[in-house]
């Protein structure tokens, strides 16, 4: 293993911004692995840490195939990091909505592109990523339909779903998408917790990369098979809302399996604790996202459902 700064940025207040990369073997840039792009990103930084633990001892035992390069960046944001914010603490833009960047601009556009720069040439990218809304997830894996993706790859990572987003005008400048336009075969690998460790899941996601590139051959490496995931189109998921504000108590998480009529989630009244709003399941099936904040606002998404066909 060699550990190196890929990039470097200096700040007006404090020590200079530099992000790591590890890299193990030699050859092709086979693969590449990125962590906290988010300051709150917490349970993607320790992925990260345990997956650079895990390739060290494999490297130590000779299991890094001849030829192949794996570059593992497990923190770009930790600046923001360090002081307990989501987004870069200055002018609170989001590093991962600045892709593929640009060496002229704003901070966080720079930083995008000197990380960029550094990671756009791997056959395969993985990013741990979490979601704009504050919630748990079934771990899985995402890609975009940008024409380039590729789901038989996905399938390969052993998670149980594989779910597909037709980009957004927002998500041309992720890293996922750009990476995918520079023609990178890119997973954005997602677990039930961002801002918090989650052991059982980050195992789940240590797991499914190790199993990833041991199919990639890139890797020797013994471990549970996994899954045959399912793919689904993000429209497929049935959102439910809140409708009202209030302090809110969920009945049912991530992977639960639910029926229509059945409660999923209470609302309380925070002044005089009466339950003003009962979420109940607006059809059969099993619980994909979760809202997790012990509040809501009204007309919030606080489940995503993966709908159950009957024939």
């Amino acid at each position: 293993m060699t550990k190196e700064v890929l990039f470097r940025i200096e700040a007006p207040y404090r020590d200079e911004l530099r992000v790591h990369g590890y890299r193990f073997g030699k050859g092709d840039k086979a693969a590449c692995i990125v962590g906290a792009l988010r300051g709150n990103e917490v349970q993607q930084l320790y992925i990260c840490s345990q997956i650079i633990h895990t390739l060290k001892e494999l490297e130590r035992r000779g299991c890094i195939s001849s030829g192949k390069e794996i570059l593992v960046v497990p923190s770009v944001n930790h600046f923001s990091m360090n002081i307990g914010k989501r987004f870069w603490p200055s002018d609170n833009t989001d590093i991962n909505r600045m892709f593929p960047g640009y060496k002229e601009g704003e901070t966080t556009q720079r930083i995008a592109a000197g990380v960029f720069e550094n990671i756009k040439d791997y056959s395969y990218g993985i990013q741990f990523a979490s979601f704009y809304m504050q919630g748990d997830f079934i771990p899985h894996v995402r890609m975009m339909d940008t024409g380039y993706q590729n789901p038989s790859l996905a399938n390969l990572f052993g998670l149980p779903y594989v779910l597909i987003r037709k980009p957004k005008p927002y998500d041309t400048t992720t890293l996922n998408y750009n990476w995918q336009i520079w023609e990178t075969s890119a997973f954005s690998v997602y677990t039930n917790a961002t801002d918090r460790i989650d052991e059982a899941s980050a195992d789940q996601a240590v797991a499914s990369v190790m199993r990833f590139l041991c199919r990639m051959g890139l890797i020797k490496y013994y471990g549970h098979s996994g899954y045959i995931a399912s793919v689904l189109e993000e429209d497929e998921l049935m959102s439910v809302r809140a409708n009202a504000a209030g302090i809110f108590r969920r009945l049912k998480g991530p992977n639960d399996t639910i029926r229509m009529g059945e409660g999923m989630a209470e609302i309380i009244d925070p002044y005089e604790g009466d339950v003003t709003m009962q979420i109940v399941a607006p059809t059969d099936g099993i619980v994909f996202f979760a809202h997790n904040e012990p509040l809501v606002l009204e007309n919030t998404v606080v489940f995503k459902v993966i709908r159950r066909l009957h024939k």
